[in-house]
């Protein structure tokens, strides 16, 4: 599972790592995107790489409202989407083939057990660069109301570091996958699936940060700084 991440890097550092150079001029001065996140959660806004014609970025919310869903609410189930079910669930079936997505992110949060309760522990790559999580996104329009565009992010089996602390971890897709997994062309099931592995654990490192991860509306930097001691 993964319910918690980061995006520690601005606008600027998601269209050099991510090649989206035609969207500077649009997105520059939308907090939803331009903003970094330090502690994103089911049903806050988050920045999204969709490609249409061109490869672009969107606010979506987190947590899939399929476009046949009566209620919004159903999104809250559905912040997740396991890879090794995509093509089998009727949520995510038709998805995996016509609406895959890139979430952007610096790190993602899972609680460790401990004798002192859940300690949160931030993981992140070594370089603490961008990547790009595997998603799916949806637009519900609701019967009266704005359209919404949300997104699911796909898990997967843990590596041997995240394995210590949860039976699950979110699919971080290699940059060379990253331009198949958005092209609309690629429809081989087998093909998208073999993106969908665990990250090579010797790239991710954990570190305990603050408890105060565990509030939503904590959104600062001290989210993703490693506690001393």
């Amino acid at each position: 599972m993964c319910g918690r991440f980061a995006r520690s890097k601005g606008l600027d550092a998601i269209i050099k790592r991510f090649v989206l150079d035609a969207i500077r001029e649009r997105w520059a001065t939308d907090p939803l995107v331009s903003a970094p996140q330090y502690n994103v959660a089911p049903s806050q806004m988050a920045p999204v790489i969709v490609q249409d014609d061109a490869r672009e970025i969107r606010p979506m919310r987190w947590g899939l409202v399929p476009s046949w869903a009566k209620e919004q609410s159903i999104g809250q189930k559905m912040i997740n989407a396991r890879a090794e079910t995509l093509a089998e669930k009727p949520s995510f079936k038709q998805l995996l083939f016509t609406r895959r997505c890139i979430i952007p992110a610096t790190g993602f949060y899972e609680w460790a057990k401990s004798g002192d309760g859940k300690i949160p522990m931030h993981f992140r790559l070594k370089d603490g660069g961008l990547f790009g999580f595997a998603g799916l996104w949806d637009r519900w329009k609701p019967p009266q109301g704005r359209e919404l565009d949300s997104f699911t992010i796909i898990t997967t089996a843990p590596n041997e570091l995240l394995a210590a602390v949860h039976h699950r971890m979110p699919v971080i897709l290699r940059q060379e996958d990253e331009e198949s997994w958005l092209d609309g062309d690629v429809k081989d099931g087998a093909a998208l699936s073999s993106r969908l592995k665990p990250y090579a654990a010797d790239r991710i490192e954990g570190v305990e940060v603050s408890r105060a991860v565990n509030s939503p509306a904590f959104n600062r930097p001290e989210c993703i700084l490693p506690v001393s001691g």
